[in-house]
C-alpha cells in the first residue's frame, strides 16, 4: 500500500478515473431516473475497458 499526500491527488489513479468520468460523461446530461444514470455510467466504463491503457510507473521506489 502506498499513501499519497493530500496535495497529490493526481497520483491516485482512482481520483483521475472519477475526474475523467465526471468531465466526460456526467457534465451537462439529463436523465429521467436513477436507473438510467447507473446504466450510462456502466456503459461508459465498458467503453473505457474495451481499449485499456496500461499505466507503467517510470520510477522505482528505490530511486525516489
Amino acid at each position: 500500500m502506498v499513501f499519497t499526500p493530500k496535495h497529490g491527488s493526481w497520483l491516485n489513479l482512482m481520483e483521475v478515473f472519477f475526474s475523467k468520468l465526471t468531465r466526460c460523461l456526467l457534465k451537462n446530461i439529463r436523465v429521467s431516473s436513477k436507473e438510467e444514470l447507473v446504466e450510462r455510467i456502466y456503459d461508459s466504463i465498458k467503453d473505457i475497458n474495451r481499449e485499456p491503457v496500461v499505466f507503467k510507473w517510470k520510477y522505482k521506489l528505490d530511486e525516489i
